[in-house]
């Protein structure tokens, strides 16, 4: 394990974004994942004694891009985007795509490309460090609405998702747990993983923790989204929402 992962919580009360300072340890080189709000990026990051090289986007919607600027022109710091994206995100420097590996400092990121909430929407996958950060296309218990792609792209994507190493910690973009609750019990109601996940949850978010980072493994047996086995299935979960 190479990599700090600091969880920063913006847009509170509004969207509840959740941006992520990254660190490489043995560098001391740090980005920020989804910068959606400047003020509590910067105050962390101060806090903690980081000045970020890089800003890395998972796609192009305002309430992940919106700091961009600010904070680029604060650190003095490079903007990491999709290819796809490189026209939609503010202040981009360098462009990346699927399949791509990307180095921050020594921790080794790989770009996976998964269509649907937008088209060109990527994840930051450090296979070393366990960590992924899905932005809007995964999240506890459910996942992004379909703004731009179809139902086929989005699950083909949640399967790219499903099929990595189950131990792997994924951080999602948005505080949407609770939100999320009522349809996930709905449909395994008796299904004691998802109890348990829930009465943790619970217990962090009163403390003023994240829900997560959950496992995959444990996601897979809890989040309906990644339970349907067919097209049919996650087609018939998006039709009852």
């Amino acid at each position: 394990m190479s990599l700090d992962i600091e969880t920063i919580l913006c847009r509170a009360g509004y969207m509840n974004n959740y941006s992520y300072l990254l660190t490489d340890r043995e560098t001391g080189i740090s980005a920020i994942v989804d910068p959606s709000e400047a003020e509590p990026v910067i105050a962390r990051c101060n806090e903690l004694g980081h000045k970020p090289s890089y800003i890395l986007n998972t796609h192009h919607h305002f309430d992940h891009t919106e700091a961009n600027l600010e904070i680029k022109n604060y650190y003095q710091a490079n903007v990491i985007g999709a290819e796809y994206d490189k026209n939609r995100i503010p202040g981009i420097d360098e462009t990346v795509s699927d399949g791509q590996f990307w180095m921050l400092g020594k921790s080794k990121a790989e770009i996976i490309r998964v269509d649907g909430h937008t088209i060109g929407h990527i994840l930051w996958y450090f296979p070393n460090d366990k960590a992924l950060f899905t932005g809007d296309t995964l999240f506890n218990l459910c996942i992004g609405g379909l703004f731009e792609g179809s139902a086929e792209e989005m699950f083909s994507s949640l399967n790219k998702i499903k099929n990595l190493p189950g131990d792997t910690l994924f951080y999602p973009g948005h505080e949407y747990t609770l939100q999320s609750l009522p349809f996930a019990l709905h449909l395994n109601l008796n299904n004691p993983i998802l109890q348990n996940y829930i009465t943790e949850a619970q217990k962090r978010l009163r403390r003023g923790l994240p829900a997560g980072p959950i496992a995959l493994n444990t996601e897979k047996q809890c989040n309906p989204y990644l339970m349907a086995q067919t097209l049919t299935e996650f087609k018939q979960l998006l039709n009852r929402e």
